[in-house]
């Protein structure tokens, strides 16, 4: 940011005049530019959460990555296409969530340039969404992950002072590629960031994650126009809900540069989370849990924990400590893995468990994405054969869509 004084070759008032712009924010000449556009509609939060209705994640797509690269087939997923997403509307989804990774397309300092290639390809698949009608949300995905080559984005960074100056700069980008999408478009911080210890997390560490979320709602305000007042999502420590609704160190960021069209009783802040509670039903690779629920027929298929009543605390705590104030939860990622290799009724309980998800975030006002990596078969998410564009599962859809109503 400082890199642009140097260069700018002036002096005198002009500099002073300058510095001001810079240190109160380089973006206040974008918003007298850029103005809110007409189709832009100022939704509450009760409004915008039944319009976002039930999710859906285009997962392991432009987060897949090879050695710190950013590649969308990279993990066995075909090229996105219009008609992928013609078929995930088609099927009753309302909001595509869209994984992004940037790791070496990042340039260096002092920009930290976009490659404009990429950026330019995850505006073309925010398109195919944007375009039909949908709600979509776009990240910042793999960056913040210790095990992934190339990850920058990290609470237990050595310096703090370099990870928030590149994080403010690739927000401004990505915040000004889209700055006159309407409300449809949902900016989400980060995902799953903490430093990879399960256990309660570090303070400190903590605050650093508080402090990316506040400087992204900074950043992405301070690019004025529609940035200005669209909804924005963050998660709390390893958008895990004991972390995130607890007593663990989690902070609301301020929202001081938004637009002052927005009523000052309304909030523009989501909070996000996910859910694959229980993990050795939802994601553990073997047949040992492959029931769920209360319909579940053979009890040592069944896991000891994280059944309904289960769900139904998980997210009641997100309601008390957000939906009550005003702050939408999006459960950004949830389902659960085929182990019909192991018992051929586990999609009955995949499905089971899919509805109860959907019914219950419904039930305390949130939203639920479905997480989708594109893979079908044993330990697989998918719904959908990305290849051909037909359905896959058909009946956790159904469930997905009957927990809505």
């Amino acid at each position: 940011m400082f890199a642009r004084m140097k260069k700018s070759g002036v002096f005198g008032l002009a500099l002073v005049l300058l510095a001001t712009v810079v240190f109160t924010g380089w973006s206040t000449r974008a918003s007298a530019a850029t103005p809110i556009t007409s189709d832009f509609r100022s939704l509450q939060a009760s409004q915008v959460v039944y319009e976002m209705g039930a999710g859906w994640n285009l997962g392991n797509q432009l987060e897949a990555t090879v050695n710190g690269t950013p590649s969308e087939t990279a993990w066995g997923n075909p090229t996105i296409t219009p008609q992928l997403i013609q078929k995930v509307k088609a099927a009753g989804f309302k909001t595509i969530r869209i994984p992004v990774s940037y790791l070496s397309y990042i340039g260096g300092a002092p920009n930290y340039t976009i490659n404009e290639t990429w950026l330019n390809r995850v505006k073309t698949v925010v398109d195919y969404a944007y375009n039909e009608g949908l709600y979509v949300i776009i990240n910042i995905h793999g960056d913040g992950y210790n095990t992934i080559p190339g990850g920058w984005l990290l609470v237990n960074g050595g310096n703090q002072t370099a990870i928030k100056e590149k994080y403010q700069r690739v927000w401004q980008q990505i915040a000004n590629k889209f700055v006159n999408y309407n409300e449809r478009l949902v900016f989400e911080s980060m995902n799953e960031v903490f430093d990879g210890n399960y256990n309660n997390p570090n303070p400190s560490y903590y605050a650093n994650l508080n402090a990316y979320n506040q400087l992204f709602v900074n950043t992405v305000r301070q690019t004025g126009g529609n940035n200005s007042a669209r909804w924005l999502l963050i998660p709390g420590w390893n958008t895990n809900i004991d972390y995130t609704a607890g007593n663990y160190g989690f902070v609301l960021p301020t929202d001081s540069y938004r637009s002052s069209t927005i009523p000052s009783s309304e909030k523009r802040i989501m909070i996000s989370a996910h859910y694959y509670s229980p993990w050795d039903f939802a994601g553990e690779e073997n047949g040992n849990i492959t029931q769920w629920g209360a319909t579940a027929t053979n009890p040592s298929k069944k896991s000891t924990w994280g059944q309904e009543d289960y769900l139904n605390a998980q997210f009641k705590s997100m309601y008390d400590k957000f939906v009550t104030q005003g702050y939408p939860v999006v459960i950004g990622e949830f389902g659960s893995i085929d182990k019909t290799t192991y018992d051929s009724t586990n999609n009955t309980y995949r499905a089971a468990f899919a509805k109860a998800v959907t019914a219950t975030a419904k039930k305390y006002k949130m939203v639920p994405v479905y997480w989708d990596n594109g893979y079908n078969g044993q330990h697989g998410f998918g719904l959908f054969n990305r290849s051909i564009n037909t359905v896959t599962q058909q009946g956790i859809i159904n469930a997905i869509m009957q927990g809505m109503q």
